[in-house]
């Protein structure tokens, strides 16, 4: 017997380990479906659940488990990333706390210590994942550094220096001074900061006291200024242009340059150009051939190597002593002295107060420094064509399709991949390098060996390169590495190419479009066929969740308060094609109402006899109950099927629950309340079987989404042959004889209901009054339906008796029309008319002033110009839900007139 209410705190955990000691989420590639394959985006192996992962992790399974309900041989690979930067993050904060650090421990030690950690700790995302309700194919999961990964990785690697697509580069890159290593731009958080701007004046050689004033927000870099750009269509600059200027403090001679990208509206027009420290200018000083000297080491503090041999005195403006005393301070003590170096010489113009937006490391949140280093690259240009023709052609569609010009405005401007870091955790860079520097890339060490051996003709001591590479190297591999690539394994050939692909659009460029690349240049096919781009999860105003507005929301919360089922609908419910999801605890709230319902009717059903019937056979069923729901089940089936097929998973959503609260709940459980209580046997068995028919099919389409409740129930009432929910078969539609007439009555039974419903409760009447309803103009039809089911409407309209009007309406009576017929209420006995008449028209009266007052704000240009977008939304939402209002008003004063 069901217990009174759901508790999924008792029952989630147990019921999942029964799933996967089962093997119930396991690919069999014995069973003759075809492959259905999914990819887990790898979450960091020192994540822990986040909206962002519930978001996608939900809409993955879902799919999952609706293809495996048909008789797909579904694969959803799981997995974990080594997150290299993030991971060396966690082992040396606990290393600081025991008063030591990696450096102290060595390479090799420190290693040790990281993969203690990964083995002790490292599994806590996967664990929660677990709790989410994802049915991955736990047997199957990867690390990133598996062993099998690594093999992978080096065959990658080796391959592409090979074909010169991996080479050796000096280049500007994101450089974090807190771990010393480059970072790739998805590290980078952009922050608006409060600071200053700079106006410096700097003076033209030979021209006695002319100067071009300069704006920077960062004087500290002007030790590495090696010219200033002017537009070349600038006229005040003209004549200065191939001229050369003096560089303060240091009085080093730079060129004035013509550019454009000086902007003759910004500033004064001039701007000077530091190319080893800011990538705008790295483009400036390629273009110009300019030098490029780093004045920050590799902890951002000043070093003066490269600058240290071209310091000039010059009386008032330059003195090389002050810039020798600049060596080894930090950015922001540099610029102090630089700044007070500046006003004492008098060359400071001004300074403004300025906003800007500063790049921090995401992890650890140290100042982001572009700096010049030699790093590995990976020719992504090369490597980015094929993967344009892909999506060009249609071999990869992306959902929704807009997301393809993105893809294209990334992949046609790409620049060469930075593939190097400078840290100890990852896959270390398999190059090794002789006494002379040349360079010998290879699987192992053995392999560079004989290299080495070859090229000199002899042995020579080799060393290995000590970076790693960047973490999107290996994932970018991810889809084929895991099924055992480079070994031509039988998982390959049957589960590559995958299918889907579900992500959110920040990392189309960072690992849609890498695996891409490497599955076109490896596998010679793309590596899924579809991508599905789903959005943020935003709060429920539509702001962007984040801890320091304390806006953001726990899933692993919603999970102890509301259990997976309620929050995984509640996900689904909100994800449509191409917008963001405003997500809080009271949706999740809401949905467990629904999770609730559903419990509620499987308890009344049990309550009334209802079992699992087997045998039971839809298309011999003969009442118009049973026929109409029957019909409205088929229909329900059709629509969760299509929304599933598009990615509608809001569709999906919205189809079950109209179908199981409002067909099912609301009207169909209390339609045949009165047969399974009454005297027919034969009635009431029919009925029981087709109730129990329409309950299995419910938990058979809700699975995907709720698969706690549904597969408690399922086991509760002994449905399905299959065993367990999880791989019973997807439902079918069902065509039953007669259905068309059973739709038209039960239909119309539904509408006569409500409307006498919506009339009662316009009008206030109490729910212990019961009206009489008298019937104008109805057919004979109409009629004899009304009297056939007289005793159903009076018990859920509160109505005394149906009868045809003879004569006149009756003064105080309120009218509505159900098709051909006009439904009289005499209300004059139940309630005040003038009351309720004043009433309305009162609120009429509010309603309509507060559409004026919507439609005013709506009407306002710098409304709509300068408000945030959420917000006029928001205001556009509720202007239609104001004037819904103001409609069903009118319609109420209409039944009275």
């Amino acid at each position: 017997m069901l217990s009174k209410t759901f508790q999924p705190q008792e029952v989630e955990t147990q019921l999942y380990e029964t799933w996967e000691n089962e093997g119930r989420f396991a690919a069999d590639p014995q069973s003759g479906g075809t492959p259905f394959t999914i990819m887990i985006p790898p979450p960091n192996v020192t994540g822990t659940l986040h909206m962002g992962h519930a978001l996608t992790m939900t809409l993955q399974d879902t799919l999952i488990r609706w293809r495996r309900m048909q008789g797909r041989d579904t694969l959803w690979q799981p997995g974990t990333d080594h997150a290299g930067i993030a991971t060396q993050l966690v082992v040396e904060r606990q290393l600081a706390g025991e008063n030591t650090s990696r450096k102290e421990l060595g390479r090799e030690a420190f290693l040790e210590r990281v993969w203690k950690w990964k083995a002790e700790s490292g599994n806590g995302i996967t664990r929660q994942l677990r709790r989410l309700g994802a049915s991955l194919d736990w047997s199957r999961e990867r690390f990133t550094m598996d062993d099998g990964l690594s093999k992978a990785v080096r065959e990658v690697f080796v391959t592409l220096y090979r074909e010169k697509l991996i080479y050796r580069d000096r280049r500007l890159v994101n450089w974090d001074p807190h771990f010393r290593t480059a970072i790739s731009d998805l590290e980078v958080e952009n922050k608006e900061t409060r600071g200053h701007m700079w106006h410096i004046r700097y003076p033209v050689e030979g021209e006695g006291n002319l100067t071009l004033t300069v704006a920077t927000t960062r004087p500290e870099t002007m030790l590495g200024d090696t010219a200033v750009a002017v537009h070349p269509d600038d006229e005040r600059y003209k004549t200065l242009v191939g001229r050369n200027i003096i560089l303060p403090l240091t009085g080093r001679r730079i060129p004035i340059v013509a550019d454009t990208y000086s902007d003759p509206e910004k500033g004064t027009g001039a701007v000077k150009i530091t190319p080893a420290h800011d990538f705008n200018d790295f483009e400036v000083g390629k273009r110009h051939n300019l030098p490029m000297l780093s004045i920050l080491d590799e902890a951002a503090a000043v070093t003066l190597e490269e600058i240290a041999d071209d310091l000039h005195t010059v009386e008032g403006l330059a003195d090389p002593a002050f810039v020798r005393s600049l060596e080894g301070l930090s950015r922001e003590d540099a610029r102090k002295a630089i700044v007070t170096e500046l006003e004492r010489l008098e060359i400071l113009e001004k300074v403004e107060p300025h906003t800007l937006q500063v790049p921090h490391a995401e992890r650890g949140g140290a100042v982001v420094e572009p700096r010049l280093t030699t790093q590995w690259y990976c020719d992504a240009a090369t490597l980015a064509g094929p993967a344009i023709e892909a999506v060009e052609k249609g071999d990869v569609t992306f959902v929704p399709k807009q997301w393809e010009n993105t893809f294209f405005a990334w992949m046609r401007n790409i620049q060469p991949w930075c593939i190097s870091r400078q840290l100890w955790w990852g896959h270390r860079i398999p190059a090794w390098y002789s006494p002379d520097g040349t360079v010998f890339v290879g699987k192992d060490e053995n392999d560079v060996t004989a290299q080495a051996t070859a090229h000199y003709g002899k042995a020579v001591e080799l060393t290995q390169d000590e970076d790693v590479l960047d973490t999107w190297f290996s994932s970018a591999l991810w889809p084929f590495s895991t099924l055992g690539w480079p070994d031509k394994t039988p998982e390959l050939a049957r589960y590559y190419p995958t299918d889907v692909l579900v992500t959110g659009f920040d990392i189309i460029f960072f690992w849609v479009a890498r695996m891409m690349m490497m599955g076109l240049h490896f596998m010679k096919e793309v590596p899924f066929r579809t991508v599905f781009i789903h959005g943020l999860v935003r709060d429920e105003r539509g702001q962007k969740m984040s801890k320091s507005k304390g806006n953001g929301i726990d899933p692993l919360d919603l999970l102890d308060k509301y259990g997976a089922d309620a929050a995984r609908f509640t996900i689904c419910a909100l994800t449509g094609v191409g917008r963001d999801l405003k997500f809080g605890a009271k949706r999740v709230e809401d949905y467990r109402a629904f999770v609730t319902k559903l419990w509620n009717a499987a308890r009344f059903c049990e309550m009334n006899g209802v079992k699992a019937a087997p045998d039971f056979d839809p298309s011999k069923v003969t009442s118009p109950l049973g026929r109409w729901i029957i019909f409205e089940t088929s229909k329900a089936i059709d629509e969760a099927t299509q929304a599933l097929e598009n990615f509608r998973f809001d569709e999906y959503a919205g189809a079950c629950y109209r179908f199981v609260w409002n067909r099912f709940c609301d009207w169909y459980l209390e339609l045949v309340k009165p047969v399974f209580s009454g005297e027919d046997a034969a009635a009431a068995a029919e009925m029981r079987g087709v109730t129990a028919w329409v309950l299995e099919t419910i938990l058979r389409l809700l699975q995907p989404v709720m698969p706690f409740v549904t597969d408690t129930l399922w086991h509760e009432f002994g449905f399905g042959a299959e065993g367990t929910l999880i791989n019973a078969t997807w439902p079918k539609p069902v065509s039953v004889p007669g259905a068309e007439a059973a739709i038209s009555e039960i239909d119309w039974l539904t509408r006569f209901i409500s409307e006498i419903r919506t009339v009662r409760s316009e009008m206030n009447v109490p729910p212990s009054r019961l009206s009489p309803v008298l019937l104008k103009d109805a057919s004979p039809v109409t009629v004899e339906r009304a009297k056939n089911w007289q005793e159903t409407i009076g018990r859920m309209a509160r109505v005394s008796e149906i009868d045809a009007l003879t004569g006149e309406v009756p003064r105080g009576s309120a009218q509505t029309v159900v098709d051909e017929a006009t439904l009289v209420l005499p209300l004059a006995d139940l309630i005040d008319l003038d009351v309720e008449r004043a009433r309305l028209t009162k609120e009429l009266a509010k309603a309509e002033g507060e559409i004026t007052k919507t439609e005013r704000k709506l009407g306002n240009p710098d409304f709509i110009a300068r408000g945030k977008p959420d917000v006029v939304e928001e205001t556009r939402e509720r202007l239609v839900t104001q004037q819904g209002e103001r409609d069903r008003l009118q319609a109420a004063l209409a039944r009275l007139s």
